[in-house]
């Protein structure tokens, strides 16, 4: 067994850091440097830990794999949502690994840099978009609505998902944590990645992330949040015709972005909690069976859009695995919210690491609660990832004997 310190430790370490800062970028090297961290870990000897969660995220697990051995065909239609258990991994990674806020502070930096840098990316597909809807006679909001930004990530709604991530832990530091060192190059890289949220016209992913931002500002400086309409109605005005349908969609939507197929989704979803409230129809069923609880009349005359899962994190998991699993998962964000608003409390006042790894934390976890309503967010593997990144970095803010540094010490 290798002593507390030894190579292996700090390889686990490292391979956990750039798996977690991969994510921003390839899931094919996040999973190959979280094995290799694995690896490390069990070789080097460190005792392995999660955070107070285990228990709701077992119960949730459990559930699942109840829910898909009793699914009509589970080798076909549920196991890539078994296999997903995998993304868990880095839960127990970053909680037995990561024993310093300073490694955690510089994580959530690179993840500001990384995603600084898709943002750019995502400016040049941006205006080669563009382009190509002048190009083709379309259009420009009728052909960018399903040929959106996507950065380094493989769909719009992935991309917009990690830019949220990045933005919003990003806040969380700059509101309550320590200096970090060269801010300025940090609120550039926040600029960068505003705007690149604002390009991607992921409208779940807005709504999430002004929750998540007036969330952080109510505590620190609550006057601001009053500017917030402001700062909409001026940002709504400067933009350009396609942003301005995009924001107005929200309310009266076109057919091209009819917000009607969410409903008939919605609905469907409802029908299979109905008929199978216990276990649902087992993972990933909603996908196989969706057109037999959507009335024919309805199914015939559908509005475009995507009918491969019901728009909504908490009725795909209750369609898929049932009401009990839909209440467990609700106990594992509600215990989340809890721990770390009671770790809040608990603190000394003025800005810290665990501060903002907190007030981050519960940001987030507010702003994936929201984003759920549209989306199934908690079903992509990099923003679960980024959501269980972000939860193991929150509860090791409550660890005590975790290293507190000064404001410029390095990872």
């Amino acid at each position: 067994m290798n002593p507390p310190g030894s190579f292996m430790s700090r390889a686990a370490r490292w391979l956990t850091f750039g798996a977690a800062a991969s994510i921003m970028f390839s899931i094919a090297v996040f999973n190959i440097l979280m094995g290799l961290g694995l690896a490390a870990l069990l070789f080097s000897g460190e005792k392995l830990r999660l955070p107070r969660i285990k228990l709701p995220l077992f119960v949730f697990m459990a559930l699942t794999l109840l829910a898909w051995v009793f699914s009509p065909d589970p080798w076909v239609d549920g196991y890539p949502q078994i296999r997903k258990f995998w993304v868990f991994c880095i839960l127990l990674l970053v909680f037995s690994t990561m024993r310093g806020l300073a490694t955690i502070r510089w994580l959530f930096l690179t993840w500001t840099g990384l995603a600084g840098i898709s943002a750019l990316r995502g400016f040049v597909q941006f205006a080669g978009k563009m382009q190509q809807a002048h190009r083709s006679g379309v259009d420009s909001y009728t052909y960018y609505v399903s040929e959106r930004i996507t950065g380094f990530s493989s769909h719009w709604n992935t991309f917009s998902a990690q830019e949220m991530f990045a933005f919003v832990m990003l806040v969380a530091l700059l509101l309550f944590g320590i200096h970090a060192p060269k801010r300025w190059i940090w609120v550039l890289c926040g600029v960068l990645i505003a705007i690149a949220l604002y390009l991607g016209e992921t409208r779940a992913v807005w709504i999430a992330t002004v929750l998540a931002c007036l969330y952080l500002v109510w505590f620190r400086k609550r006057w601001l949040v009053a500017l917030v309409p402001l700062v909409g109605f001026v940002v709504f005005l400067a933009s350009p015709p396609v942003m301005r349908e995009r924001f107005s969609s929200l309310f009266h939507a076109k057919q091209v972005d009819s917000n009607t197929f969410r409903i008939i989704a919605w609905n469907a979803g409802i029908q299979m909690i109905e008929k199978h409230p216990l276990l649902g129809l087992g993972p990933e069923g909603p996908k196989y069976h969706f057109q037999e609880y959507v009335p024919p009349g309805t199914w015939a005359a559908r509005p475009p859009g995507f009918y491969q899962h019901l728009h909504n994190a908490y009725l795909q998991y209750g369609a898929e695995r049932g009401i009990p699993t839909l209440l467990v998962f609700l106990w594992l964000l509600g215990r989340i919210l809890v721990d770390f608003w009671r770790g809040l409390r608990s603190l000394p006042p003025g800005p810290s690491d665990r501060r903002f790894l907190l007030h981050g934390g519960i940001a987030m976890v507010l702003a994936m609660m929201a984003e759920g309503v549209a989306e199934v967010n908690f079903g992509d593997s990099e923003p679960l990832t980024m959501f269980l990144i972000v939860v193991a970095c929150g509860y090791l803010a409550l660890e005590k004997e975790l290293v507190v540094p000064g404001p410029a010490t390095l990872p």
